[in-house]
């Protein structure tokens, strides 16, 4: 191949092989190396310059722009995610208290949350309303999904009123529950006494167990359709293909789900699982406007008890101490299960 009289020097041949690996290798034969001169690479250094400086200024101004549109965000997640975190870690270990600074005094706070009767009934309160709730919404939501995703006429606007719950404010919604729980006008009452199934109203709110109860129900109500939501997203992206060649091969309704769904669908499950966790732990309205905690702490969470005792007691300290009280155990199942979706689980 000649490259014309002006540079001679540069010809070269390009040969073309494919190893047995399958990857297409361009090999220039030495000619380049051995009979390029000087004149010609300075000639080629000349031309290649301004190329290498125009590039170099549009990856700057591509680097400038990228920064440019991160900047909101990055400082929305600074002011309103980082510092508040980065101020309670440092409130949890001081003895700061309303309108005193405080001193440093270690993990003293933890220590003496741990040894209190009222900080371990709301701990194990949060931790079975977690896991009883996450679940319910968990094994719920995927049967929305499923039958969300049927092809019937007007899904569109099943599935559009299944996100009323998620979309409308939490307080709004926990109000009328509250109005539905009460002990006096109570539809729930209303309804079971005119079946004839109680003869006295029963107090929703006012006995533990039905509290409990109470609590959980309203944020499976609020959180459902955000499983199903996101499952059904999941479920419209396995090919149909799948499920055709599982049912000529003899596979029933239950095996295409064990066997093709559910494992498609892990990255989905445990994203929103993880999601669902982090909200569900630290929920604060639904308990505080439905019970306030009560009857007796039975329903009491970390979140309500920190905003009750940091406001009622002005002890600042303990009361961030008990917002991150399972921080730790939240960074750590993140980390676990992000690791264990990239390495075993496929997109």
């Amino acid at each position: 191949m000649s490259a014309g009289p002006e540079f001679s020097g540069l010809a070269a041949d390009t040969v073309t092989t494919r190893p047995s690996g399958g990857r297409v290798v361009r090999r220039e034969s030495s000619m380049l190396k051995d009979e390029t001169t000087p004149a010609d690479a300075a000639v080629l250094s000349h031309l290649g310059a301004p190329r290498l400086a125009a590039g170099r200024v549009r990856l700057r101004h591509e680097v400038v722009t990228a920064w440019g549109f991160l900047a909101p965000t990055l400082l929305l997640l600074g002011l309103l995610a980082a510092y508040p975190l980065a101020y309670a870690v440092y409130l949890s270990l001081t003895s700061a208290q309303v309108g005193v600074a405080g001193r440093f005094i270690g993990a003293e706070n933890f220590i003496r949350l741990a040894h209190t009767q009222i900080f371990t009934l709301t701990l194990w309160n949060t931790v079975w309303y977690t896991v009883l709730a996450v679940g319910i919404k968990l094994v719920l939501g995927l049967a929305l999904a499923v039958v969300l995703a049927q092809p019937v006429p007007g899904m569109r606007w099943i599935r559009g009123a299944v996100l009323i719950p998620w979309v409308a404010p939490v307080s709004l919604s926990v109000l009328a529950w509250t109005w539905m729980f009460d002990s006096t006008y109570s539809v729930f009452n209303w309804s079971l006494s005119e079946l004839g199934l109680i003869g006295s109203p029963i107090a929703w709110l006012g006995i533990p167990s039905l509290a409990r109860f109470a609590v959980v129900l309203v944020n499976v109500w609020c959180g459902l359709p955000f499983f199903a939501i996101n499952f059904l997203a999941g479920l419209m992206t396995i090919p149909r293909e799948l499920h055709e060649a599982a049912t000529v091969d003899g596979a029933g309704a239950v095996g295409r789900f064990r066997a093709i769904t559910l494992p498609l669908l892990r990255p989905v499950l445990a994203t929103v699982l993880l999601f669902s966790v982090v909200m569900t732990s630290s929920d604060f309205a639904t308990v505080f406007v439905l019970t306030h905690g009560g009857p007796i702490n039975t329903t009491q969470v970390l979140a309500t008890l920190a905003f009750k005792l940091g406001l009622a007691t002005g002890d600042l300290g303990q009361a961030a101490a008990i917002s991150l009280y399972l921080f730790p155990v939240l960074v750590l199942a993140t980390i676990v299960q992000v690791r264990l979706m990239r390495r075993t689980w496929q997109w």
